[in-house]
């Protein structure tokens, strides 16, 4: 991939957001996105299974990049190595994908784009599904309850003691670590102009 040429015209730094194979809050995710500037969003299989599945479109502004899970090696997660990126998003999150950050796997987009972000020093908010032992979930034909087992309520733990990482709990939550980078991105622009 030429980054030279992906970068030419493009704002940068940008936010990064990573839609993994989880429905919980998908719609709720979306909408934040939607209000995000400078975004680029890596989709990975998972996470295209879903949209399909949840009946939802990507229908995001036209300066949004979308890179989907399409090569082996993950080849836009290079991107980080030039400081596209100011902040990665991960929203929602499979506890499969948390449990692979945990263990530091990295094959597929959004794993790749977690680790890659981590190695970069790129703060990561990470939304994980498994946040508590009982939970109302939104499936494709409606509310469910679900019961996230002891291993993904630890990687949950886990996770949260990852350097230059924030994991949310809720859409709210959520909302607020966006806003915090965003108010962040504001006082980065500031010093640079003075």
């Amino acid at each position: 991939m030429d980054y030279e040429a992906e970068m030419k015209g493009v704002a940068r730094p940008r936010f990064g957001w990573a839609l993994t194979g989880s429905g919980h809050f998908f719609k709720e995710s979306l909408e934040i996105m939607r209000t995000l500037p400078n975004l680029d969003v890596f989709v990975s299989k998972a996470a295209a299974e879903v949209i399909r599945m949840y009946k939802q479109e990507l229908d995001l502004s036209a300066d949004v990049r979308i890179f989907k899970d399409t090569t082996a090696s993950a080849a836009p997660v290079g991107m980080f190595y030039y400081g596209v990126y100011h902040t990665l998003i991960m929203a929602p999150a499979t506890s499969n994908t948390v449990a692979k950050c945990v263990a530091g796997i990295s094959d597929n987009l959004a794993t790749n784009v977690f680790a890659q972000a981590g190695k970069c020093r790129v703060p990561a908010i990470v939304f994980a599904c498994d946040t508590a032992p009982e939970m109302d979930t939104e499936a494709p034909k409606g509310m469910v309850k679900v019961y996230p087992r002891r291993i993904d309520l630890e990687n949950t733990e886990k996770l949260k003691t990852f350097e230059a990482t924030t994991v949310v709990e809720s859409v709210a939550d959520l909302k607020s670590a966006v806003a915090a980078r965003l108010e962040w991105l504001k006082t980065q622009k500031t010093s640079s102009s003075s």
